[in-house]
């Protein structure tokens, strides 16, 4: 029998692997050593195996890792001979498409372990690994708003942040952020974009996929779930960008204008359900299940008229998506683990573990219950896909 500490250490790896994607909808596991117990609790071998069941379900699909190697102590260290054995399970079928390898806060041990280890990695594989000194420097890679990190990890980089700001500045000093063009759609808020685009309500972006969506991909299994070659979706944000035509049928995947979407949903400068409602959205836990719905409806129908009406248009879409699930396996329960962190995030910080569920359960409610939810507020300019 496993203590307590074990089986809440599997409980966190499994949460996190189920809920992260990156910026371009690869799926995005978590791995962090604070979180797990005393090895003389912890059966090493059942772990590997565990890890290899867990990675099974992604790893014919692109993925990241990252690995916050803070709280790794001598008292829940495995052995080397243990990893060993676990890179030489890993075999090929895990090491494919995995993209990157984040090593967050990595120590002295790491770059022992992995001078030792170096003669059995492949070149192909060594260039995947990437040190990430500080948290700050993930901003350059992933969604850090939306990332989930332990409060431990969170502490230990304040700290280390604040060692380095005791040093010398770099003489080196970055660039002011360009304005964004007067084309921009990724990054920019709703308003900007309607300000810049004769007013249009529904954005370009979201027009566009979801008519291709609508039409290409409602029965496509897994869809939202796969991601797309990294290159090119810059390559179709610039084309939007600059103001120049993106025709998806060129591209001849549905993943791809799903990825997009997803993209511009997450860069948006303020969340589509805003800031103002997040912390209405954390507690809707606290409201009985009975009244939920209702909660949500006044939730929503209290957003900017704007913000409504391009949020139910897109809810409008993911229904119909949800609508077809026996075949595309995309229940609105699934749908909101994809859309809930990339429609709500706090002004400042990011989202936390807790912060998760009400998220998700909020945003489920909204496809569920589309037409109980939406009927009722009509205002003259809203469109449906």
């Amino acid at each position: 029998m496993f203590s307590v500490n074990f089986h809440k250490a599997y409980l966190l790896v499994t949460f996190l692997l189920l809920k992260q994607y990156d910026n371009y909808g690869r799926k995005l596991i978590i791995f962090s050593s604070c979180c797990l117990p005393p090895s003389h609790q912890l059966n090493h071998h059942r772990l590997l195996e565990y890890l290899k069941y867990t990675l099974d379900q992604y790893v014919e699909m692109d993925y990241i890792l990252v690995y916050f190697h803070y709280g790794l102590r001598s008292s829940n260290k495995p052995s080397l001979r243990w990893l060993r054995e676990a890179y030489s399970e890993f075999d090929r079928k895990y090491k494919k498409n995995l993209k990157t390898l984040y090593v967050v806060h990595p120590t002295n041990f790491i770059r022992i372990v992995w001078n030792i280890f170096k003669p059995l990695i492949s070149r192909k594989f060594g260039k995947k690994l990437t040190y990430v000194n500080y948290l700050a420097e993930l901003r350059d890679h992933l969604n850090y708003e939306q990332l989930i990190i332990p409060p431990d990890v969170l502490r230990h980089d304040e700290k280390l942040c604040a060692i380095q700001k005791d040093r010398p500045p770099p003489s080196v000093k970055k660039p002011p952020p360009r304005p964004p063009l007067p084309t921009q759609q990724f990054g920019v808020s709703l308003q900007y974009i309607r300000e810049k685009n004769r007013e249009a309500i529904i954005p370009l972006v979201m027009s566009q996929t979801i008519t291709y969506l609508k039409e290409k991909g409602l029965r496509t299994e897994g869809i939202f779930r796969r991601s797309a070659h990294v290159q090119l979706i810059k390559d179709i944000q610039k084309l939007y960008n600059l103001g120049k035509p993106v025709n998806f049928e060129q591209y001849g995947d549905v993943h791809v204008p799903a990825v997009i979407l997803k993209t511009f949903l997450r860069e948006l400068s303020e969340p589509l359900l805003t800031f103002r409602v997040y912390n209405q959205v954390q507690e809707i836990l606290n409201v009985e299940s009975s009244l939920r719905v209702t909660r949500c409806k006044q939730i929503v129908e209290s957003l900017p008229e704007h913000h409504f009406i391009v949020l139910k248009y897109l809810i409008c879409f993911l229904h119909m998506v949800s609508q077809e699930s026996i075949v595309n396996k995309m229940s609105p329960s699934n749908l909101a683990c994809v859309f809930g962190v990339n429609l709500v995030w706090p002004r400042q910080g990011s989202i936390s573990l807790s912060a998760l569920m009400p998220i998700n359960i909020f945003t489920e409610i909204l496809i569920e219950h589309f037409h109980t939810l939406f009927s009722s507020r009509c205002p003259p300019g809203q469109v449906t896909p």
